[in-house]
């Protein structure tokens, strides 16, 4: 299933029970209010949101998903270590699926 807005697609996949929400396109302050609604309107359940597709992903995006998202059930994977760390910038610090880094950056070390 696939909704598409200006900038953004957000195609649903069912996987293992899971339903992941893929990004495409472009994520910014307005797309990001779509991809809330979107969101809120699958409830309770369980949601990965991929962002590794996104051709962009502007940081007003970050705002916009943390505000009332952290009471949820979601899973972040795909993020740049930017977003991420905005993300954990703004109190999200659950649901973050990040790949095992093998090394550390100066800041992650002052940490």
């Amino acid at each position: 299933e696939r909704h598409i807005m200006a900038g953004l697609e957000i195609h649903q996949e069912e996987l293992a029970g899971r339903l992941t929400l893929r990004l495409t396109g472009t994520l910014d302050g307005r797309t990001a209010i779509q991809l809330r609604s979107s969101l809120e309107e699958l409830g309770a359940r369980e949601v990965v949101v991929d962002f590794a597709h996104l051709r962009e992903f502007r940081d007003s995006a970050v705002g916009v998903l943390t505000h009332g998202l952290t009471e949820r059930k979601v899973q972040f994977r795909g993020l740049a270590g930017h977003h991420e760390r905005m993300f954990r910038y703004f109190g999200l610090t659950t649901g973050i699926i990040s790949p095992p880094r093998a090394y550390y950056t100066p800041e992650e070390v002052l940490a």
